[in-house]
This record gives structure tokens, C-alpha cells and sequence, in this order.
């Protein structure tokens, strides 16, 4: 079973964040981050995504996630399941309300339109108040998986130039022009040099390049996109935050669940005061502001572990098994970095179109469980707590 922490424990005052009697964080005197249970209890959380039941399946998921020693739901779990007696996370949904940038990679709500916070805070109202007094609830998520369209090689269009590109309706367009216009002393001359983009004439000419798929990729144009996007990320976090608080003053903010790894930009953002514990990726810890974080959709079948290419090779071992040693050690790694107060492995089922062992699901699409993945995570999820215990 996963462990708890019985032994009480001394924090640092003012590095609290969240209620007591709710779910919340603190930081020992040696700078190690724990969440604490409603009793006040150090746990090291062991969760796992988007946990469902399979019509007409003899088995109960919450006795399954229990039997392999996880201790909550994470991020998209039915919601028949809050019932269960396993802590769980919420999603806010900020997406579905108000005027939404869904074009190429973006997926955000437009957070540059005046009307926009009254509407998260409807919205807010709506999800959160009927569980704010819910002890059992760890926190909540804005969105899940909202699409931050940053830079990447496939040379898409990044999150400035989609912005530039949108109608005139969108308030979110009208802030793009105004904000990189500043930053060239309000000329369009200014900008197409700096971006070496000499096409760029008029406003029309970005926008066509968008609509192709034309992504400018330009350093002078990255520069301008991470700033934009800092402000964007610094906006979105900041009002979702305060509209969950102002209905629930009680339990943790984890911001969004992203569904690739976001850029520096965003991080910078993603993190205190407005997020209480970052929902990220554990190697991307360097890149938020100091503080509590959630791997929030961990997993080893991925690339990082059992195919990368020039990935160090380890004799005599087979794919999977050299998939499972590097994630067993990337896991037991995240566990012992001080502020990593748990985990969420990323999926419950697999993926229409994976073949096992491959597949990042614990049970498979007949509701077979996942031994290639449960067997090993039973065993970890058992020492996890032990190996980050501040207690001799």
C-alpha cells in the first residue's frame, strides 16, 4: 500500500500554501515540500488520469488503484468515482465559457477581453463553490490540456503570430498588434526587420502566412513570441486563480494540465503566487518559480526512456525492460527532488491505436490489467514516501 507519513512534522512558517483541514503543502527547515492531508498528515501523493470503470467489468477501478498502492484520483477520473473515499483532483474548464483562440495549437480562452473575468468567475461559481467545503477534494485544474501553440521545429505558427492572425473580433488580437508594435516603436517597417521578415507590409501578409501554416521562426520573432506568451500565461494564470479562489478560498490551485510540454515562457508564469503547485513535468522544475510541484501526467513510455534516439544503450536488455529501468529511475528521481510532493501517472486505459507493452495505460482496451506497467509501479509506489522521508 502507499505509505503516509505518521510522524508530526515541523514546517517553515509562511511557506504554506492552502487551508488546514484541507489538502495543502509545507516546507521542512531542510527545504523539502510535502502535501499534507486534511489531518495534517505528509503524503506523497500517488495518483493516476483519467481513472473510469468499464461498462459490464467485474472489477472495481478504485480496489485496483488501491491493490497497486495508489492513494488518489488524479486529473479527469469520473466523477462517479469523487464518491469512492479517494481524494480526487477537479477541472474548472475555463475553456468552455467565453471567447475561445482554437486555431492551429491554441486552444486558450481569449484573457485579454474585458468581459473574460467576469465570465471565469461564472464559471468558477458554477464547478467550484457546491465542493469548496469537500476535505477529501486536493485541488482544482483549469483546463485540461488547453493548447499553448508554442515554437517548435515543424515550424507551425506559435502563439504571437496566431494571435496577430485572428479576427478583429477576438480582444486578444488587438492587444498582439498593440504589444509588438511597442516593442518597435509602433512601426511595421521596424518589425518586419527585426523579425528579417521583409514580406510583411501590412497586417494581412502575417495573417496569410498563418493561414498556410507558415510559422516565422526568425530569432528576432521568437524573442517577441516568448514575451507575448509570458504575458498571455501571466493573464490566464492569474485571473483562473482568482476566479477558483474567490468561490473556493479552500483548496490548492494546480493550474492547467498541459497537453505537451509548454515552453520557458509558460513556466515562468505557472507557478506561485497564482499557482499553488504546478501541474508539470518533472524535469521542467528548474524552469517554474520556486516551490511545490505535481508530476502531474508521468509515464515511461515515452521516447525519453525506451527509444530516443543516441539514448545510451544498456547491453543485453530488451526494449521493454530498458523502458522500465530508465522510468524506474527517472520516478524514484522526481520522489527524492525536494519539491516533487507526488505523481500522477497519465492515463488509466490505453490509447486507441497502442500495442502493449508500449501502450501508457494500466489496463488495456479489454480491461486487462497493464502488468508490464502495474507490477512495477506497485512495488515503487510501496518506497516512494521512504525515499524522500525527512524522518530518521
Amino acid at each position: 500500500m502507499a505509505q503516509t507519513l505518521d510522524a508530526p512534522q515541523d514546517f517553515r512558517p509562511g511557506t504554506g500554501r492552502g487551508v488546514a483541514g484541507y489538502f495543502r503543502t509545507g516546507q521542512t527547515p531542510a527545504g523539502q515540500w510535502w502535501l499534507l492531508d486534511p489531518a495534517g498528515r505528509p503524503i506523497f501523493l500517488q495518483a493516476v488520469n483519467e481513472v473510469r470503470g468499464a461498462e459490464g467489468s467485474p472489477h472495481d477501478p478504485v480496489a485496483r488503484l488501491r491493490a497497486w498502492g495508489f492513494n488518489a484520483l488524479g486529473a479527469a477520473a469520473d466523477a462517479a468515482l469523487h464518491e469512492a473515499s479517494l481524494p480526487w483532483v477537479g477541472t474548472v474548464d475555463f475553456c468552455a465559457v467565453g471567447a475561445l483562440i482554437h486555431t492551429g495549437g491554441a486552444r486558450l480562452p481569449d484573457v485579454f477581453d474585458p468581459e473574460w473575468p467576469r465570465v471565469a468567475a461564472a464559471r468558477a461559481g458554477e464547478i467550484c463553490l457546491p465542493h469548496c467545503e469537500r476535505p477529501e477534494l486536493l485541488g482544482w485544474i483549469t483546463d485540461d490540456r488547453p493548447g499553448w501553440a508554442q515554437p517548435g521545429p515543424a515550424g507551425r505558427p506559435a502563439l504571437l503570430q496566431i494571435c496577430l492572425s485572428l479576427e478583429p473580433g477576438f480582444a486578444a488580437y488587438h492587444a498582439a498588434w498593440e504589444f509588438v508594435l511597442a516593442l518597435h516603436g509602433g512601426r511595421l517597417e521596424a518589425l518586419a526587420k527585426a523579425w528579417a521578415q521583409p514580406a510583411i507590409t501590412n497586417k494581412e501578409t502575417v495573417r496569410e502566412l498563418t493561414r498556410a501554416e507558415q510559422g516565422i521562426t526568425t530569432r528576432g520573432y521568437l524573442r517577441d513570441d516568448a514575451r507575448w506568451t509570458q504575458e498571455f500565461a501571466r493573464r490566464y494564470f492569474a485571473l483562473t486563480a482568482a476566479a477558483i479562489r474567490a468561490h473556493d478560498p479552500h483548496h490548492l490551485v494546480f493550474g492547467c494540465r498541459f497537453s505537451v510540454r509548454p515552453g520557458a515562457a509558460v513556466l515562468a508564469q505557472c507557478g506561485g503566487p497564482a499557482v499553488d503547485v504546478p501541474w508539470i513535468d518533472p524535469e521542467d522544475v528548474p524552469l517554474v518559480p520556486p516551490g511545490p510541484v505535481l508530476a502531474g501526467d508521468f509515464t515511461w513510455v515515452d521516447a525519453r526512456y525506451f527509444g530516443a534516439p543516441g539514448a545510451r544503450r544498456l547491453r543485453g536488455l530488451t526494449s521493454v525492460e530498458r523502458m522500465l529501468r530508465r522510468g524506474r529511475v527517472a520516478l524514484e528521481r522526481a520522489a527524492r527532488n525536494p519539491a516533487v510532493v507526488g505523481y500522477a501517472w497519465s492515463r488509466w486505459r490505453d490509447e486507441a491505436g497502442e500495442q502493449p507493452p508500449f501502450a501508457g495505460g494500466l489496463v488495456h482496451g479489454n480491461d486487462a490489467e497493464a502488468r508490464e506497467h502495474t507490477e512495477l509501479l506497485a512495488d515503487l509506489n510501496t518506497r516512494l514516501t521512504a525515499l524522500r522521508n525527512p524522518f530518521p
